[in-house]
């Protein structure tokens, strides 16, 4: 039945090496897989033949969809010059705030959330309690948090009233 499955793989749209390799797949699982009493083995073959090549069709679509997003993700715009130097800026000003953090602090907070060591790990390796790490995590997320709200804070410029804003300036 191999030259029936070949045309009728190739009416279906597969290219002729394509239909080679399906076919060549269809009896490797024909060997390997058990397979029970089959009524109609020629509707059989094809049907397995037919599922073969509609798996490999949407296998395709997904492969050029995930591609697709990949190369829209490639052309999204990088920062600009200023936006990179500010964020590296803070970045330094929040990784100043850590080191000014006692060391224990500073290593729990680094082996959580940059080796990604669970709590109950780091507290086993340090001979600590998960509530004192969770506590040193606190300290540390704190510590973030404030120097986040302290940058925002300073990057907010006032407002000031116009006489578009409906008032009159006086």
């Amino acid at each position: 039945m191999r030259a029936a499955l070949l045309r009728m793989l190739s009416a279906r749209g597969a290219a002729p090496d394509e239909a080679e390799d399906l076919l060549q797949e269809l009896f490797i699982r024909l060997e390997t897989q058990a397979i029970g009493p089959v009524g109609e083995p020629r509707a059989y073959l094809y049907r397995m033949a037919d599922n073969l090549f509609l798996d490999r069709r949407r296998a395709e679509t997904r492969r050029a969809a995930r591609e697709q997003r990949w190369g829209e993700q490639d052309s999204q715009p990088r920062p600009t010059a200023e936006r990179e130097l500010i964020g590296r800026e803070r970045l330094a000003i929040v990784s100043a705030a850590l080191a000014a953090l006692p060391e224990r602090t500073v290593e729990i907070f680094r082996r959580f959330r940059i080796d990604g060591e669970s709590q109950r790990a780091i507290g086993d390796s340090l001979g600590i309690s998960l509530s004192a790490v969770e506590k040193h995590l606190q300290r540390a997320y704190r510590t973030v948090t404030d120097v986040r709200a302290r940058l925002d804070a300073e990057n907010e410029t006032p407002r000031r009233p116009s006489c578009d804003d409906g008032q009159d300036g006086s």
